[in-house]
């Protein structure tokens, strides 16, 4: 009779714990706010090369709040993709994302507080979440399926509950694509499938979250190295520059132009970061005018490049100037396209 009534005593009172714990969770699903515990959160994207070899990155850097409204916002800097090999990082950064004029990608929600505000007895909700992705300079507006869980009253769990695809055309990705299979001599399909796991702390009361802007610097990527590059680390840097195809002028002048800034402001940190290395800068043009024409183009075109990179503190004797004209062409000039891939600038190392 008395283990009865203890049993019976136990788990009422069990419940009755269970219930005050319940009712002292918040009904307001956004009390306060809520900031982004980054380091305990991931976001990845799987890619696919050869039809059939999958590969798995992340970023390493980004922040994010969900305000008292339920707006939530994450910022991503693209310079910190992390792919665990450092030349293919940078190939990421400066061929398929070009972070060097899209340092960002943004994602904007509004959750919906009419489906959450039971999340305190729940504690788990799968839910239709519309956001917004600004990325590459692109915008596009989604729905993906969310799995919500409240792990104890300060903190919550957001997760895609299922695959989130995204297609490369829908943000402007197909040019990088191609540059990265030239890069790497694969195939690589035009769609990747983006997963996530954050984990947010609720905010102090009084003092709504901030979200904590990133700014993308040289050398905040993540796996990058800090410093001075070794020999190989240049030279696969300098061949993935030559590579971008985002150093421009007007047609037949040699004055750069604006747009060319962003890209030689990350030219002059890897050259400066090469202290050991002299660097050849080649002049090439398409195949339109005559052959003593292009080749003096080409070589004033370089010796533009030459003359930012020296004004930014690269000493000259570092730097030799060539203009090699139309005579090697890394396609071909029967295209508006093949013209505009033959115009450009490379850089090898030559010591």
């Amino acid at each position: 009779m008395f283990r009865t009534t203890f049993l019976g005593s136990a788990i009422a009172m069990g419940m009755a714990l269970l219930g005050a714990s319940a009712w002292a969770q918040s009904a307001d699903p956004f009390e306060h706010g809520w900031k982004l515990d980054a380091e305990s959160s991931e976001l990845q994207f799987l890619s696919v090369k050869k039809n059939s070899v999958a590969e798995l990155s992340g970023f390493a850097t980004f922040s994010g709040v969900i305000n008292e409204s339920g707006a939530a916002e994450i910022r991503v800097q693209m310079d910190s993709v992390d792919t665990k090999i450092d030349l293919r990082n940078v190939r990421m950064r400066f061929l398929f994302f070009e972070t060097f004029k899209f340092p960002e990608a943004v994602i904007t929600a509004q959750l919906p507080a009419d489906q959450l505000t039971d999340l305190h007895v729940s504690r788990h909700k799968i839910i239709d979440l519309p956001y917004r992705l600004e990325l590459h300079g692109l915008t596009q507006e989604r729905t993906a399926k969310v799995a919500i869980t409240l792990v104890d009253n300060d903190r919550v769990a957001v997760a895609n509950a299922a695959p989130i695809a995204i297609a490369l055309p829908d943000f402007g990705l197909e040019e990088g694509r191609g540059k990265l299979e030239e890069a790497a001599s694969v195939d690589i399909l035009p769609f990747g499938f983006v997963s996530f796991g954050l984990v947010f702390d609720r905010a102090q009361p009084g003092t709504p979250p901030q979200l904590e802007l990133v700014a993308a610097t040289p050398g905040a990527a993540a796996l990058e190295t800090k410093g001075d590059l070794d020999r190989e680390a240049c030279e696969g840097r300098m061949e993935i520059l030559s590579r971008t195809g985002n150093i421009y002028f007007r047609s037949g002048s040699a004055r750069l132009s604006q747009d060319s800034i962003p890209l030689l402001t990350n030219l002059h940190d890897i050259v400066r970061r090469c202290p050991s290395l002299r660097i050849e800068i080649g002049g090439h043009t398409d195949s339109d005018g005559s052959d003593a024409a292009n080749r003096a183009l080409s070589e004033r075109r370089a010796q533009a490049v030459n003359d930012y990179l020296v004004g930014q503190g690269i000493a000259r004797e570092r730097l030799v100037t060539v203009g090699y004209g139309e005579t090697r062409p890394v396609t071909s000039n029967d295209t508006a396209d093949g013209k505009r891939r033959n115009r450009r600038i490379e850089f090898v190392p030559i010591q």
